[in-house]
């Protein structure tokens, strides 16, 4: 048996794989190293994961992961998942590559992250050989839910929301500016916090020029500062994996057609094609 999981910085989406080929999904929140420790993500786990899974019969766990940039974070959630699953053989690495390996397999193109963080990366079909960091959610993380996020809350401190939307905002969450404030500021998990936001972009029917114009340029700070930044970045087709880049892929494709890209997959969460990535694997 194997387990494969993609982690992002809110959910984590589990598949066991048993001998026979048969696939047991779950999920458990995210965790993502800049922002949980090893005894978190352990006591998170135990929580988490069905009472039922057969930990003594689990050969190897495959763990790509938010926030894994390098050897120093990967060892905290490798720590951690070896507490957990003490006979398996675990390896970590990256979301970025599991958004790659789901989208590509072993074919070599551009890939992406938007979900609550975002990334981007060209491929070779085993590796990614080019990536430009996307600075995390304070510096950057351009169009992903966190930025959206971001983008709806300074608009509320601010005064600029329109009114109906104001309204609605208050009725949904009765949340002050200084609320806010108090959350990004002093509480843990201000990504998130924002992140969540973007639901209310999605999901509000009020003043679609407003809550479509903060997609909007989300998405093109995403290509600007990000996607465009490749050399020959046209000469790849556009293929992007998670929620949000799925929620408002209508808005997504038409600004990667102004960049000058062609649009090829678009996808919610990895983790079916990552599974059959690894099964294609395991028969070569």
């Amino acid at each position: 048996m194997i387990i494969i999981a993609d982690g992002g910085s809110t959910k984590t989406n589990w598949c066991l794989l048993d001998n026979a080929g048969k696939k047991v999904y779950f999920n458990t929140e995210g965790y993502n190293p800049y922002f949980v420790n090893s005894e978190y993500i352990v006591n998170s786990l135990k929580k988490g994961l069905p009472k039922d899974l057969p930990y003594d019969q689990i050969a190897e766990v495959n763990y790509y992961g938010a926030g894994v940039h390098n050897e120093e974070k990967a060892s905290v959630v490798v720590e951690a998942l070896k507490q957990v699953f003490v006979n398996s053989h675990v390896f970590v690495g990256h979301d970025l590559l599991a958004a790659a390996r789901a989208l590509l397999g072993d074919k070599a193109g551009f890939a992406a992250i938007l979900g609550t963080g975002t990334n981007t990366c060209v491929y070779n079909g085993e590796e990614i050989i080019h990536n430009i960091d996307s600075a995390a959610y304070i510096l950057g993380d351009e169009g992903s839910g966190c930025y959206i996020g971001k983008k709806l809350l300074t608009d509320y401190i601010r005064g600029y929301m329109p009114e109906d939307v104001r309204e609605i905002f208050w009725e949904t969450y009765k949340l002050t500016p200084d609320d806010v404030m108090d959350a990004v500021y002093t509480k843990p998990l201000a990504n998130r916090f924002c992140a969540s936001f973007s639901k209310f972009v999605y999901d509000v029917t009020v003043n679609i020029n407003y809550s479509r114009g903060i997609v909007q340029a989300s998405f093109d700070d995403f290509f600007r500062n990000l996607v465009s930044r490749y050399p020959d970045y046209q000469s790849y087709t556009f293929n992007c994996i998670g929620s949000v880049g799925y929620n408002f892929r209508n808005v997504l494709e038409e600004t990667a057609i102004q960049y000058g890209m062609k649009v090829g997959r678009i996808v919610r969460s990895p983790i079916d094609d990552l599974v059959q990535y690894h099964i294609n694997k395991s028969v070569r």
